[in-house]
């Protein structure tokens, strides 16, 4: 059982930045293809950027490419998702996932992820 836990939620004023951490308890996250979604109020769970195990391949959503970074520290404990120019609209609560398995292309389906975190609520005012 891998335990997740995000951190680095806030209430942001638009066009600031964030970054997000998640991390697994007692383990590094270098075996697992990680994950961030996101769900804003009265909306499903969506994706939000996913990086591979060993290049670090990356994806995301075309909604936050340019402004989003997903990445790993060096010893692959920790994932983070550095959010810039952030939108009233990119407001939600904020999902770490954890993939044991090969994804291929299906980075952005959540049934694909094995651990989720319990989330990190993200604001940004207007």
């Amino acid at each position: 059982q891998v335990q997740l836990v995000e951190s680095g939620g806030g209430l942001v004023q638009a066009g600031g930045s964030l970054r997000l951490s998640c991390a697994a308890s007692g383990r590094t996250l270098r075996s697992y293809v990680m994950g961030w979604f996101r769900q804003a109020p009265g909306k499903e769970r969506e994706f939000v950027a996913a990086i591979g195990r060993s290049r670090g391949d990356t994806a995301y959503a075309d909604s936050v490419k340019g402004r989003f970074t997903i990445s790993r520290d060096n010893a692959k404990i920790a994932v983070y998702l550095q959010m810039n120019s952030l939108k009233p609209e990119d407001t939600a609560v904020y999902y770490c996932a954890a993939s044991v398995g090969y994804i291929g292309s299906d980075y952005a389906t959540q049934s694909e992820y094995d651990y989720w975190g319990q989330g990190t609520q993200v604001t940004v005012s207007s």
